[in-house]
């Protein structure tokens, strides 16, 4: 028995007449009806597989949580230390690279157009070409993961 079928509100006035509840109808649609069975099932898989993991988690004592978060932590650091050295790096060789192009009088156009070509040849030519063996296989096997990203950053045109 629902709250609806014990409760019925009056109109205000008072020649209002008592109505009955209107009936639920009889052939329901079975999208109204829920999920079916299976459904549910695999619904209820899911958020157990969810519990399970969340369950994992807090049953590491909160000093392990905290340690696996430091080091994540330090990761990152570690990572945006070597961007930042890779960046001063590359920076310092194009500035060398440049001032010797002066002194031979090559232009800074020719020098970056030399530099596309090299690192297109690398992208384009699979894993054959690592610029006379100046990119360590380790490298090599990095560069392919994202070579598809590379690819747009290194257009020429």
């Amino acid at each position: 028995m629902t709250l609806k079928d014990q409760i019925q509100i009056v109109a205000a006035n008072a020649q209002g007449a008592f109505v009955p509840p209107s009936e639920a109808p009889k052939n329901a649609k079975a999208e109204d009806a829920g999920p079916t069975l299976a459904e549910a099932l695999a619904r209820n898989e899911q958020l157990a597989e969810k519990i399970e993991a969340l369950d994992a988690i807090l049953a590491k004592p909160l000093s392990e949580i905290l340690a696996d978060r430091e080091k994540a932590d330090e990761a990152a650091l570690a990572w945006d230390r070597f961007g930042a050295m890779w960046m001063l790096s590359q920076r310092a060789m194009r500035r060398v690279a440049l001032d010797l192009a002066a002194q031979l009088g090559v232009s800074e156009e020719d020098i970056v157009a030399r530099a596309m070509t090299n690192a297109n040849a690398v992208l384009n030519g699979a894993d054959e070409v690592d610029l006379d063996g100046t990119i360590a296989p380790a490298q090599m096997a990095h560069i392919a993961r994202h070579r598809a990203f590379l690819r747009k950053q290194f257009r020429t045109g």
